[in-house]
């Protein structure tokens, strides 16, 4: 029974394209729709359920550890009933989330509601990364880097149109976006189905539960769990405080959208560059590098609070922040078998989930008690921590990636 469960819906190698463009539609899908989308309706959301802002913060919140509290669990049910399924799963999540959020007329439902979402990240993220990468095991960088470039093109789509369709329908515009989420929802979940397909797995796998312990225990998924970690609490600094930082220093409101735009869009091009470089010269490499860049990208406006350093903080976050994304996912599963990528995968993103939670919640304290630059400064520590845990993961002994066995058992299909 196992082996048919887990071989489901696997056979010869499906199209490059269409499983790409697939995997992009549902990373838009379940992590700019039902993630950081949320800051742009969140206005319009708010006086329509007439929410205190500690109401409204706490969606986020719900959202959030409906994530990080399935997240775990969804690599052990991808290594036990196939990506594909979870996938699934996870679109349908969001989409009905989606749904119920264009009806919702009270806070605790919509506090529910906001969950679901959550749990539609984490059934539809992680495996998804696993799933399209364990096809292409030479070029896994360069797959996950047009992935996860969705996120960027996401997010500029959002932006353009989340303020259109609530400016265009005025009163309850944002119920609007949400079915408009809703209708994207329903097109990834058919083309997923349509197009995913199970990898096959290698003949040398024994047909058994997955040894979970092991992939916990291993030093090197520890630390590129800890760098995931450091890498989700300064994203999440960024993510929230940046933009207000720019404008506390003087920086007027279009001058700041103006940078935001650009660093999403450099995010979204450096994407699949960051994957190549990854696949030809190493992804521990490729942290070191893009964790060391995204230290001086931290620190510039830290040190020079003008636009100048603004500037240079968003061009050089833009340019590096998806090498990091990128150079974690590729390299977590380098090391254990092919049906253990997804329990790795999604066991180093619960450390970067925590630090997602944690960042926000420290910088908020330090920018209260003593301003902006402290609590970025503070961020700099971090990434220098995280430089540190980049040039250990270089350390680690040469080992031949057990996914290549997943070519040679998709060529015999």
């Amino acid at each position: 029974m196992q082996t048919k469960l887990s071989t489901q819906n696997s056979g010869k190698q499906p199209s490059a394209l269409g499983l790409i463009l697939t995997g992009v539609l549902i990373v838009v899908v379940v992590m700019v729709f039902a993630r950081l989308a949320f800051g742009l309706i969140l206005p319009g959301m708010r006086e329509g359920l007439e929410l205190s802002y500690r109401q409204a913060g706490s969606l986020g919140t719900a959202m959030a550890l409906g994530y990080l509290s399935l997240v775990l669990y969804a690599g052990i049910l991808a290594a036990k009933r196939g990506g594909r399924f979870t996938v699934l799963l996870g679109i349908a999540f969001a989409t009905a989330g989606f749904i119920g959020l264009s009806l919702v007329d009270s806070y605790i439902p919509a506090l529910m509601l906001m969950a679901l979402l959550g749990f539609g990240t984490a059934f539809g993220f992680t495996p998804l990364i696993s799933l399209v990468s364990a096809w292409f095991p030479d070029k896994r960088g360069q797959v996950i880097g047009f992935m996860v470039s969705g996120v960027g093109f996401g997010m500029l789509l959002a932006g353009y149109l989340v303020p259109l369709i609530v400016g265009f329908f005025e009163d309850g515009g944002w119920r609007q976006v949400w079915l408009f989420f809703a209708a994207g929802g329903t097109v990834a979940f058919l083309m997923a189905l349509r197009l995913l397909r199970n990898p096959p797995q290698p003949d040398s796998e024994p047909d058994e539960p997955v040894d979970r312990r092991s992939v916990y225990r291993n030093p090197h998924v520890i630390t590129v769990g800890l760098l995931y970690g450091i890498i989700g609490l300064i994203y999440m600094i960024q993510f929230v405080f940046m933009y207000s930082f720019a404008l506390d220093s003087g920086l007027s409101p279009t001058e700041a959208g103006d940078l935001t735009s650009i660093m999403g869009a450099l995010a979204a091009l450096s994407g699949p560059l960051w994957g190549w470089l990854g696949d030809r010269y190493g992804r521990a490499l490729t942290l070191l590098i893009s964790s060391t860049s995204a230290l001086v990208g931290f620190a510039a406006p830290a040190i020079s609070p003008d636009y100048t350093g603004f500037l240079a903080h968003y061009l050089i976050i833009g340019l590096t922040m998806n090498g990091m994304f990128i150079s974690i996912l590729a390299i977590s599963s380098e090391r254990v078998s092919l049906r253990q990528a997804p329990v790795a995968v999604s066991f180093i993103t619960v450390f970067f989930a925590s630090g997602q939670l944690i960042g926000p919640v420290v910088a908020g304290i330090i920018i209260e008690s003593s301003g902006f630059r402290l609590a970025f400064a503070v961020g700099c520590v971090f990434l220098l921590a995280g430089v540190y845990l980049s040039i250990r993961l270089m350390r680690f002994p040469a080992q031949k990636n057990n996914h290549d066995q997943t070519r040679q058992t998709a060529g015999q299909s």
